[in-house]
């Protein structure tokens, strides 16, 4: 062993070999990946064809003058190159988090002298000593230990410690893997909660278990969202559509008018009215809104396009511990030995007699300030029950005299405790069942008829300890605790209880059709009942052991039977990610640990909690639960949902109202006609279309089944076919609505000077009248209640008033180019919106009941 290599056991390394070691290895830190600097990042970004669009529509708005349009646009623009560089810092600061896991101090054993350092210049070689309450510095082999246990949640998510034996003869060339009882063997970022012990480092930095961890989380990439990859395609498609249909425009209006200056302007009109900058604009908007919403119910979307892209997950991950339950330790039974049981997870408030008796003998025999959750757990009885004064001896005057630690030989300790009047003491004692029946003298048949209780109880998910009590009088006590006449008293069996808010919410998103996973470090049999508890549709269990078998096709067959993944390492969690997301799954994954980390990063949506969950699993997540209810991920689902749903509302109007549009600038061209729309109108519009597609689309409620459908195809498109073609006929029965009345304006129906101003209050109608048109998928009216929207209340109300100034008074009409709207127009354009009502409430008897596939 290098320790014994470079000096005896008890003197550890010398300071110069020590230095030496930290000259060639490197400190005990976890250092960043490489990082791109912000000029970097802001060339990265530039060549995105969403970027660039934004930077083409503001220079379009900057050469019309229209300074607010562009510097929104820019504005936007400049808002994704920020997102860019935060992103990477909170990528660099998941690794900082995991540099500080450790304490900042170890003690460590050099030149025969225990002394303190800080923990980064610990090294490979040094023995270091941990006691309880300890956070372990670096990974090691247990030379020496007395009763040592540590609590490994940290890498394996499982709160219940685990024992450490010293090393037997020569370490292995590998060292085992977190979770496993009595090993030899700690590791970085741990917490020593029972015992003593002296380990001889053996790994640091990156090259523990901690280390592992930290470089995966540099390697994975956090993947493009699909709806946002969707949108560049379909805003560059329209883009190149726009421009197309503006160069056409300007090459008929100047061969066939001969205007080439006017041409210019219609072509630049044609391509504000086509050109769709509202679709990264309401994406971007309807996010950040959407985090806003979330934050509100305390859940924080560290990436606005995870909420998104939740409301389309297929399959939810969910860590046992801290997640499903709550991440510590609580007596759930308690078990008599003539079969009486009382169940402590109810809603009974009371603790019977000779209950209370086998609880006070319990708490007798815990340290009496433990770091141990189970032994916490005693002590929790005492404020939960405390009519029943279970610390009564204690507080009577009763005090420890001698403690008898676990040892490898026998897993159970027992506590020696006097009154200090007499010579009679008690001694009380807790372990193992299996070292409790060794303790008490149990015959075969008696053990056989335990050992069947404890089968039952841990197959209920419960882990169960043996309580037993003797007497003891005279001075001298024995060497060993069996050298007691112990009495059997029970059995007691403690849980990590499951939050309240789990079986609903699993119960929600199974009927939303997400299917819900365990995955968990835990024993099967206990991860089963956990399962059973939460809800869990019933499947199959695959085993940590079962997975290292299979290869990644294997295991891409296998998962999608497989309702709990037990006794799981960190890695094959990442490994069971990826499978499932070759499997054409939308994963999201729940996690409070580092051992989370690289599969939260991993999947489309990391869930993070927020209390009990580490900086690691915070950084590496997407969104955090804040307060860590599993029931808010039912909230975050349900808006995600809502949220793709508005959004398609929001596409299918953009796409509905640019047809008009398009048609009300094009047309004239070909019919002869004054041009109706010029630059300046279209900028008028955008008042209305922006507010709209953003703001009162955005704040449209739920639809009511959005929780009793299934999950949307992961590559199902946000304009889908029947979307699409719902948005061309209510789009072209808008156009022809138009037509038909610019038609009439133009051949004489009023004078000349209103033909411009009532094509347009037309237009302004048929936007709203679509707009109501697509405020649901389902009813059949145009709109539902406006009440229910109250920003899309505010912009009507707004638009009414802006456009009866433009309309009615001359003043404001005049510096548009428009003139005050004639009673006829106004008579005209109140039945072509008549009309057009009428026509998009037939049309939607065709469309509602097919809009949502």
């Amino acid at each position: 062993m290098d320790g014994q290599a470079s000096g005896s056991m008890h003197r550890g390394l010398s300071r110069e070999e020590a230095a030496a070691r930290l000259r060639e290895e490197g400190p005990n830190a976890l250092p960043g990946g490489r990082t791109r600097s912000p000029l970097r990042i802001v060339r990265d970004v530039l060549r995105e064809p969403m970027l660039l669009l934004l930077l083409a529509a503001g220079g379009i708005y900057l050469l019309l003058g229209d300074l607010h349009e562009a510097l929104i646009l820019l504005a936007f623009a400049g808002l994704t190159v920020v997102i860019a560089i935060v992103q990477e810092a909170r990528t660099e600061k998941a690794i900082d988090s995991l540099r500080d896991l450790s304490m900042p101090q170890a003690l460590v054993i050099r030149d025969g002298h225990r002394q303190r350092i800080p923990s980064r210049e610990v090294v490979r070689g040094d023995l270091m000593v941990v006691g309880e309450g300890d956070r372990v510095a670096a990974d090691g082999w247990v030379i020496e230990g007395s009763g040592l246990q540590a609590d490994e949640a940290l890498l394996t998510g499982e709160s219940v410690p685990v024992a450490k034996l010293a090393l037997e003869g020569e370490p292995a060339s590998q060292p085992p893997r977190p979770g496993g009882e009595d090993l030899p063997y700690l590791y970085a970022g741990t917490l020593a909660v029972r015992g003593s012990g002296t380990i001889e480092v053996a790994a640091t930095g990156l090259h523990s278990e901690i280390g592992r961890i930290g470089q995966s989380l540099v390697s994975l990439e956090t993947e493009v969202p699909h709806l946002t990859r969707q949108t560049k395609r379909l805003v560059r498609w329209l883009a190149v559509l726009g421009l197309g249909v503006s160069v056409l425009a300007v090459l008929l209006y100047g061969l066939l008018r001969g205007s080439w200056l006017e041409a210019f302007l219609s072509g630049i009109a044609i391509a504000m009215s086509l050109l769709p900058e509202e679709l990264p604009v309401v994406l971007t908007l309807f996010m950040t809104m959407g985090a806003f919403r979330m934050a509100q119910s305390r859940v924080l979307a560290r990436r606005g396009s995870a909420i998104e892209t939740l409301g389309a997950a297929t399959v939810l991950c969910t860590d046992k511990t801290g997640t499903l339950t709550q991440n510590r330790m609580a007596i759930a039974e308690l078990r008599l030995p003539d079969g009486s049981v009382q169940r402590l997870d109810g809603d009974d408030d009371t603790l019977g007699a000779a209950f209370a008796e086998l609880a006070a003998l319990g708490i007798s025999a815990c340290l009496e300030e433990p770091f141990d959750p189970m032994e916490q757990a005693f002590h929790a009885l005492d404020r939960d029950f405390p009519e029943r004064d279970l610390k009564l001896r204690k507080q009577n005057g009763w005090h420890l005299h001698r403690q008898y630690p676990l040892s490898p030989q026998l897993l159970a300790m027992s506590n020696v405790w006097t009154d200090g009047k007499s010579r009679d003491g008690l001694v009380a004692a807790k372990g193992a069942p299996e070292a409790i029946a060794r303790l008490c003298g149990m015959t075969d048949d008696v053990r056989a008829a335990l050992e069947t209780e404890v089968a039952q109880m841990a197959s209920e998910g419960l882990r169960v300890l043996g309580v037993a009590e003797a007497r003891w009088q005279g001075e001298r006590l024995p060497e060993h605790q069996s050298g007691f006449a112990f009495a059997f008293r029970g059995l007691v069996g403690l849980a990590d209880p499951i939050r309240a808010s789990v079986p609903p919410a699993v119960a929600q998103l199974q009927e939303g059709g997400i299917r819900v996973v365990m995955i968990t470090g835990d024993y099967p049999a206990t991860a089963r009942a956990i399962a059973r508890q939460a809800g869990i549709v019933e499947g199959e269990v695959l085993s940590g052991e079962e997975i290292a078998r299979l290869d990644d096709e294997e295991l891409a067959r296998r998962v999608g039977r497989v309702a709990v993944f037990a006794r799981v390492m960190p890695d094959q969690k990442l490994r069971i990610v990826r499978a499932l997301k070759a499997g054409g799954e939308v994963v999201a994954m729940t996690g409070d640990g580092v051992n989370d980390a690289p599969s939260l990063k991993a999947a489309h949506i990391g869930i993070a909690m927020g209390q009990r969950g580490t900086d690691v699993a915070r950084e590496a997540s997407s969104v955090v639960l804040l307060d860590d209810d599993f029931g808010s991920i039912v909230t975050a689902v349900r808006l995600g949902r809502r949220i793709y749903d508005n959004l398609r509302k929001a596409a299918g109007f953009i796409f509905a109202v640019h047809i008009p549009i398009g048609g009300l600038a094009i047309f004239p061209l070909l019919a002869g006609w004054p041009l109706i729309l010029g630059p300046v109108h279209i900028a008028l519009l955008e008042m209305v279309i922006d507010p709209v597609c953003s703001l009162a689309f955005e704040a449209e409620p739920e639809e009511p089944d959005v929780m009793r459908r299934p999950p949307r195809s992961p590559e199902s498109p946000l304009i889908s076919r029947s979307l699409l073609g719902w948005s061309l006929l209510q789009g072209a029965l808008a156009l022809v609505a138009l037509l038909l009345l610019s038609a009439w304006a133009n051949q004489g129906g009023i004078p000349a000077d209103s033909v411009r101003t009532t094509s347009f209050a037309g237009l302004i109608v048929a936007v709203l009248a679509l707009v109501l048109a697509n405020r649901s998928f389902r009813s059949l009216a145009p709109g539902g209640k406006v009440a229910h929207n109250l920003p899309l209340a505010i912009i009507l109300g707004l638009v009414v008033g802006i456009f009866s100034a433009v309309f009615l008074s001359p003043t404001v009409a005049s510096l548009l180019g428009f003139s005050v709207l004639h009673p006829l127009g106004m008579q005209a354009v109140g039945i072509t919106a008549l009309l057009l009502a009428g026509a998009l409430v037939i049309a939607k008897l065709r469309f509602g009941r097919v809009l949502t596939s």
